[in-house]
């Protein structure tokens, strides 16, 4: 099986042009079919203040209205996704960016909860793996925002972490997936305050007994929960750990392993 790399990388970067630029100049650079999903920073937030709108978070989830919807749109499908494209076109890596509705990519459905209305929030249904399949077969890497779509004409606002765990998912029966959480801090920490405590490596255990004792960030536990379900569901390799060293965790010499313990 063909290695695939599906490659989230968290919105603090995409806030830094630098850090950014760097990155993707990394990403460019791996010699593999890869898959980038990415976030979306503070500009939507930053926007939505200039236009008067006001934001709504739950458990740091954004709560996503009518306004807001066109705002997210506007700034993950739009700028943000174009702004990655262009700068890996400059680095010499050929690249298509997509949303959810662009070719049905990934089809999804209005989040129903029994006490919150997320509004137009979207979970994740089907993603059409043949039409990534083809692009990647073309040499054509894929660049996906986190607007989806539930194919009777709405758009909805899709976590992005969970985005590259179900395409990471949908692609380990074509590939050999090797799914990366890149972002901000080098990896789990025991220490939050502490940049250098990385965990190496993490099994389900290890990781429930750091819950309990709640010495795992809150902002953490949702990328292990779509860590572990990945694995679960025949993704090769998880890791979690900074942006800046994006060649280190391709070579499996830095950040955190999750460890599938079956």
């Amino acid at each position: 099986m063909d290695k695939l790399y599906v490659i989230k990388i968290g919105g603090n970067i995409i806030d830094d042009e630098q850090k950014l630029a760097a990155f993707l100049q990394s990403f460019a650079s791996i010699h593999a079919p890869k898959i980038l999903v990415h976030g979306g920073g503070k500009l939507a937030t930053k926007l939505a203040a200039q236009l008067g709108i006001e934001q709504q978070l739950i458990d740091g989830r954004r709560i996503t209205d009518a306004e807001t919807l066109k705002i997210v749109t506007m700034v993950y499908a739009g700028f943000i996704n174009k702004n990655i494209v262009a700068q890996l076109q400059a680095n010499g890596c050929n690249a298509i960016g997509l949303c959810g509705a662009d070719g049905n990519v990934i089809q999804a459905h209005k989040r129903q909860h029994p006490f919150i209305d997320y509004g137009f929030v979207g979970d994740v249904d089907v993603i059409n793996t043949p039409l990534l399949q083809s692009l990647l077969a073309q040499h054509i890497n894929v660049v996906l925002a986190p607007i989806t779509h539930n194919k009777k004409g709405l758009l909805l606002n899709t976590n992005a972490d969970t985005i590259a765990r179900e395409v990471a998912q949908a692609m380990s029966i074509l590939y050999e997936v090797h799914l990366l959480y890149s972002f901000e801090k080098k990896g789990v920490l025991l220490d939050t305050n502490d940049d250098n405590s990385v965990i190496q490596s993490i099994n389900l255990s290890y990781y429930e007994e750091l819950k309990k004792e709640q010495k795992i960030f809150a902002g953490m536990i949702p990328k292990l929960d779509n860590a572990f379900a990945a694995l679960k569901k025949g993704v090769h390799r998880v890791v979690i750990g900074k942006a800046e060293q994006l060649e280190q965790l391709v070579a499996q010499t830095a950040g955190t392993s999750i460890i599938n313990e079956m």
